[in-house]
Parts: C-alpha cells; structure tokens; sequence
C-alpha cells in the first residue's frame, strides 16, 4: 500500500529539487592547503539524472554552499535551476516554484539533513538519503536504499521515471 501512495505522487513529478552535499555527494568536503573545495560526484547519478531530464522532468538544486566544482558540474548535466547560498531553503523554493509555475504537488525533494526539512513538508514527494539523519528520515515519503553520492540520486530518478511509465523506454533506447 505505501509502495503504490509513493508511485502516486511519483507519478505526478515535473520537477525534482536536489540538495548537494549528503545528496548527491557523501557529505565529505575535501579542502586543500590552496582553499581549493573537492567534492566527489557519482557518475551513475549524473546518468539517471540525464534521463530523467531526457523523459520530461525539470532539475534544480538548492544548497547551502556556494562552491564553483557545483556550478561546473551542473553546467556539465545541462541543470540551469541553481540556488547556492541557500542558508533558508524556502527561499530559493519559492522562487523556484514562481519561475517554474509548478504546485508542490508537482515538485519532489531530496535531502539528508535538518537543513532540507522546511522545503521536504512541503512538496508533493519528499526523499530522503539512506545516509540522512534520522530525524529527516522519519519525515520523509520515502527513504532510499542508497546512501548520497552512492546511487541514492539514480534510485530516485529511476523510481520517477518508472511511476511516470517511461522507465523502460528510457533503458531500452541504449539498445537501439
């Protein structure tokens, strides 16, 4: 019964908003002496995110940190909804949404801490790393088995694209 509620309101999706740091990375931050900022993306999640952009859904991103390896990396997967800085995530939500013209209803989150909690009660399905607090954990529609920066944001897009029926022929394509 849970599974078919989160198929629901998966199915209604146009837009799915990703928190970075615990999300689509571990959460590790690497500095160097220089003040150079590293992080590490998982290319299985840049992949699925592709696809999902490629099946209809809009991405967007809304992080606390401002950092330019993110705006390099979401340059490279052709994602345009930036909101860095974002030290009150509703902020950048509503003025997302504005933009965008879309319902909560229509919008997912991905998060892994407190800090995403204001924007995940609000949209029509929110996630929740398998690595995320727990206290995230217990507020969100779903949890996903995958930890942030480990496939977590692949599962997400691919259970997106599955409720909206277009899973399938997303991976049959690289057949053709």
């Amino acid at each position: 019964m849970i599974i078919k509620k989160i198929m629901e309101k998966a199915s209604k999706i146009k837009m799915i908003i990703f928190d970075v740091d615990g999300v689509l990375t571990s959460g590790e931050l690497f500095i160097g002496d220089d003040g150079q900022e590293y992080k590490a993306f998982n290319s299985l999640d840049g992949h699925g995110m592709k696809m999902l952009q490629n099946s209809g859904v809009e991405i967007a991103i809304i992080t606390g940190r401002t950092s330019n390896v993110v705006k390099t990396r979401m340059k490279s997967l052709g994602i345009t909804h930036l909101y860095e800085g974002q030290h009150d995530k509703r902020l950048g939500y509503k003025d997302l949404k504005e933009k965008v013209n879309l319902t909560d209803e229509e919008i997912a989150y991905v998060g892994d801490d407190v800090v995403d909690l204001p924007v995940m009660k609000y949209v029509g399905l929110s996630v929740a790393v398998n690595s995320a607090h727990p206290f995230v954990i217990k507020h969100a529609d779903i949890t996903v088995s995958k930890d942030g920066g480990r496939g977590a944001a692949r599962e997400i897009c691919e259970l997106i694209m599955d409720a909206q029926g277009n899973l399938e022929k997303e991976l049959i394509s690289y057949l053709d």
